[in-house]
């Protein structure tokens, strides 16, 4: 197979051609302006649907976009979204002869000695497939026996001494001997067994050729040592550098005296891109992947089985974040002053949910993304609920549940990257401001798509949807996060309840095809119940998710103990006398376990309440700086000669109260320390209730995912900027009539035939006088026709439009611009001239 001597540049890319020498109906196109003006407008809409970063801002005709598809940045982004197959399409290109034919592609990918059928793998039939989707994305152009990959990826994909190509070879014989003297070349030609030439070019043409037939080239490898054969088989397939001693071995001396090795510094050698294909049967890649791997079910499990351990979830899930708003909103953690969460306070979070510290970093952001958490503004910054929270504890389980999958689903928040560093060295911290990752979105629907191709119930292996995932998307980079974003997704789909034992749920596939989950959701949830079983333990176990008012005061009055299907609470000292201070009388506390419990009211909890109470309030606490109250005096003196108050600075002002140094709070905490239940006081003597009021920031919104470049334009977008680009086309490529008289001139300048009897697309704006651009579209305002102009903005931007002037008076004209598809009005000392169209533009 031959391959030919790369040119590396394709400068026609962008360029309009001459006017003279225009494309006729037919031919090739001779640059990328061409190929996308041959373009319908529908494969304009794709291409622009496929690369929005073009549409930033809308090109102003074909050659705008021929530029910008051609720019660095664009075609990087570009080459990131193809799949692999397109990918390793574009980098055999990328090594191929410039311009390519389909035939030397297609023997790239499927070896010389490929066949129709399973012999190359299904490269021959998925390689139409993948030079469309190139074509579509106009990374190539031209005709099958003409293709052109874009300058651009070319320099990106292709191999050079500092940036190796992806498929591992090197550079051809031509680059690879460009610096060489011309004795040395021909003392290579002479070792390969060819006769001698008069110049290094047809030296260097007659070792391509011998190289690249594969008969000759047979033959010479015949010759070869054993050992040169093992050389050759560790360069194959790359990298094709290698170190040699000022000394080398007699087998890399003979594959070097031969050109089969070329040197590139003293102590390096290169295997020439010929050779290495010859070697690899004419292969590009060591393994061509046209066909994307499949996902099949690796278990199936009842669809019935999976809703209902997602349900199961889901609940679970609801549960996690209302307890950690709550847990917030007294007094919720500060904020970092670069933002974010402290690490103590994370660790102190995850043990008040039993989670792991990754696990409670999910749900803080959860929280976050769906609009219940936030930070309140103020100067002593801290974290808290929001006045969103409270809505959202208002409805339905289902509805609620429907609103954290909603918020999570599209967010660029990355929890798993907390505790990792940036490329600064800093850590990344929960809530703080380098956790978006625009892909995030992209990664985990496109997760859950692949769930869903799966029969119902079933479930994938991972190992297999991660190897789809990276044969869609591979990876050009050292950076494997969009594996990491993929393994999360499973991870956090599971736990919220998205995914039910890994197969997709009823409430997640709706939720994937933009509809409410909420009804599909609520049947499987258990409905809340108003009652407790009472335990002799000093127990209280819910046999499901309790009712608001039920749930709240049973959190106060009891600590969860456990946590599942039924909902374990353990009455104690502390919680008792925590209900007390909120405000409860024993009696209340009585009665409500009476009114809420199936069982009867445990002899051993009716006793903690009332022993708790009796003693709840008879020490009172004030501020003096602080004092102590009591009307037992017995009790003050026990206090007095116990050791643990020598903290407190407690001495006796009369005898039913003690002074003391510490504050209120302090005391408070020291006395129940002791194991005393003081109660604190008011001014008036009366019992203060301690509950704290539970802090909301003002008004917040929930934060907006960051999005991956420019978002992907809808429909009327894309019409609208086809309409515009093809009438700014028509305005550059406009033919114009020349004004009488100056026909010959502007042949004699430009070159043109006068034959043609015209100009266009030069890029130039028309020039006339003021009379005779106010004759002029005048007349077109009479006669109905349209004109080209050029006219300078007050910015000084210059353009080319065609217009139809239906008015002209005061000094401006008004017409509908076929440029900008819009009636527009041109003040005429900004027309620097105007032209009439030719007969077939009108």
């Amino acid at each position: 197979m031959g391959t030919g001597r790369l040119t590396g540049r394709s400068d026609q890319e962008a360029t309009v051609p001459e006017p003279s020498t225009g494309t006729t109906a037919g031919a090739a196109p001779r640059s990328l302006a061409e190929a996308l003006r041959a373009r319908d407008d529908d494969s304009l809409a794709a291409l622009l649907h496929a690369r929005p970063d073009l549409l930033n801002p809308v090109p102003g005709d074909i050659t705008q976009l021929a530029t910008r598809a051609g720019t660095r940045a664009s075609v990087v982004r570009a080459l990131d979204r193809l799949d692999r197959f397109a990918l390793q399409s574009a980098e055999a290109l990328a090594v191929a002869p410039d311009p390519c034919p389909y035939p030397v592609l297609e023997s790239l990918l499927t070896g010389e000695h490929g066949t129709t059928g399973d012999a190359d793998n299904g490269a021959r039939a998925a390689l139409p497939r993948a030079l469309g989707t190139l074509r579509e994305q106009a990374l190539v152009w031209g005709d099958d026996d003409r293709l052109r990959l874009v300058r651009t990826a070319r320099e990106l994909l292709a191999p050079s001494p500092t940036r190796p190509s992806p498929t591992g070879l090197g550079p051809t014989v031509a680059e690879a001997t460009a610096g060489m003297s011309p004795t040395r070349v021909q003392e290579i030609v002479a070792a390969a067994g060819l006769p001698a030439t008069h110049d290094p070019v047809s030296a260097v043409t007659a070792l391509t050729g011998l190289f690249t037939d594969p008969e000759r080239m047979a033959a010479l490898l015949d010759e070869a040592p054993a050992e040169a054969h093992q050389v050759l088989g560790r360069l194959v397939w790359g990298p094709p550098y290698g170190e040699v001693t000022p000394d080398p071995t007699p087998p890399v001396r003979w594959l070097r005296d031969r050109g089969l090795l070329l040197p590139t510094t003293a102590r390096t050698v290169v295997l020439p891109r010929e050779v290495a294909l010859h070697l690899r049967g004419g292969l590009a890649h060591r393994t061509p992947e046209p066909v994307a791997p499949e996902v099949p079910a690796h278990r199936e499990h009842r669809p019935q089985l999976v809703d209902a351990n997602a349900a199961g979830q889901a609940l679970a899930a609801l549960a996690t974040v209302e307890e950690l708003v709550k847990s917030w909103e007294h007094a919720g953690p500060a904020v970092l002053r670069a933002g974010g969460l402290a690490v103590r306070d994370l660790k102190r979070t995850a043990a008040a949910l039993d989670a792991t510290e990754d696990a409670a970093a999910f749900w803080i952001e959860l929280a976050y993304a769906a609009g219940l958490l936030a930070s309140d503004g103020e100067a002593d910054e801290r974290y808290a609920p929001t006045p969103a929270f409270d809505d959202w504890c208002e409805l339905p389980p289902a509805e609620r549940w429907s609103a954290l999958a909603a918020a999570w689903l599209p967010a660029t928040r990355t929890a798993g990257l907390a505790g990792e560093q940036d490329a600064k060295g800093r850590t990344l911290s929960v809530l703080g401001p380098d956790l978006d990752r625009s892909a995030a979105p992209e990664v985990r629907r496109r997760v859950l798509d692949l769930l869903a191709a799966l029969p119902e119930g079933g479930s994938p292996d991972p190992r297999a949807l991660l190897e789809r995932l990276a044969w869609e998307r591979p990876v050009r980079t050292a950076s494997d996060l969009r594996a990491r974003l993929a393994h999360w997704t499973l991870t956090e789909a599971e736990v919220l309840g998205v995914t039910g034992r890994g197969a997709l749920s009823a409430p997640g596939r709706a939720l994937l095809e933009h509809r409410d989950p909420a009804p599909l959701l609520a049947p499987l949830l258990p409905e809340p119940v108003d009652h407790v079983l009472l335990q002799a333990d000093l127990t209280a176990v819910a046999p499901g998710p309790l009712r608001r008012p039920l749930g709240d005061t049973l959190a106060v009055l009891a600590d969860v103990e456990s946590k599942g299907g039924a909902t374990v609470y353990r009455f104690t000292p502390g919680s008792v006398r925590r209900a007390l201070d909120a405000g409860h009388t024993a009696s209340d506390l009585h009665a409500f376990l009476a009114e809420h419990s199936r069982t009867p009211v445990p002899q051993p909890l009716t006793y903690l309440i009332d022993d708790v109470a009796r003693r709840h309030g008879h020490l009172r606490v004030g501020a003096a700086s602080s004092y102590v109250r009591c009307d037992d005096d017995g009790m003050l003196n026990e206090i007095l000669a116990d050791k643990r108050s020598a903290g407190l600075g407690l001495r006796r002002l009369a005898p039913t109260v003690l002074a003391a140094q510490a504050e209120p709070t302090a005391l408070l905490d020291g006395l129940r320390a002791m194991g005393y239940a003081p109660a604190a006081e008011s001014r008036t003597g009366d019992v203060l209730v301690s509950r704290a009021d539970a802090r909301r920031t003002p008004q917040r919104s929930a934060p907006e995912p960051v999005p991956d470049g420019p978002r992907v334009p809808d429909s009327t977008l894309l019409g609208a900027a086809v309409r515009a680009i093809r009438a700014g086309d028509r305005a550059a490529t406009a033919v114009r009539k020349e004004p009488a008289g100056q026909a010959s001139s502007a042949a004699a300048e430009t070159g043109w035939g006068s034959g043609s009897g015209s100009g266009s697309g030069s890029g130039e704006l028309p020039r006339t006088s003021a009379a005779e651009t106010l004759a002029t579209v005048q007349a077109a305002a009479l006669t109905g026709s349209a004109v080209w102009i050029g006219y300078v903005n007050a910015d000084g931007a210059a353009s080319q439009r065609v217009i139809a002037p239906v008015r002209v008076e005061g000094g401006f004209v008004t017409g509908y611009d076929h440029t900008a598809d819009e009636v527009r009005t041109y003040a005429l000392h900004r027309i620097t001239g105007v032209a009439e169209l030719a007969e077939d533009q009108v």
